[in-house]
């Protein structure tokens, strides 16, 4: 495994967005993995629409191509030193980002995000296209 897929290009391949589906179609080959955080996000957008379920029965068709990798105590480890390291800095991220970020670090995989500029302080992690 290579990948791991933020909630941001889950959403967008939720959603159909081309560019987004051919990426990670490209990378599919090559191993892509979803943290069970970027789960818990899409579980949450899904019950702002009226119709949850259908929301929710898409998404977890859509899971079925990737591994789930839960958080260990290996990540949960991870995600405390790096908070704690940044908010001596004075530089936090979310929690989520935090837990996602750790996830990647504790695979070795490389994030694949949108939302660079939430992860760019996380010492270590390798970010795709940037």
């Amino acid at each position: 495994m290579r990948y791991l897929v933020d909630s941001d290009w889950i959403v967008d391949c939720l959603h159909g967005e081309e560019s987004a589906i051919q990426t990670i179609s490209q990378l599919a080959p090559e191993g892509v993995a979803v943290s069970i955080v970027s789960v818990a996000e899409i579980y949450e957008g899904a019950f702002v629409f009226p119709d949850p379920d259908r929301h929710l029965n898409a998404f977890r068709t859509f899971l079925k191509a990737f591994t789930v990798l839960s958080i260990d105590d290996e990540i949960a480890e991870r995600f405390a030193r790096i908070r704690a390291q940044l908010r001596r800095e004075g530089r936090v991220p979310t929690d989520f980002d935090l837990l996602i970020a750790a996830t990647s670090l504790r695979h070795n995989l490389t994030l694949v995000t949108r939302n660079v500029r939430h992860f760019r302080t996380v010492p270590d992690l390798q970010l795709f296209g940037v």
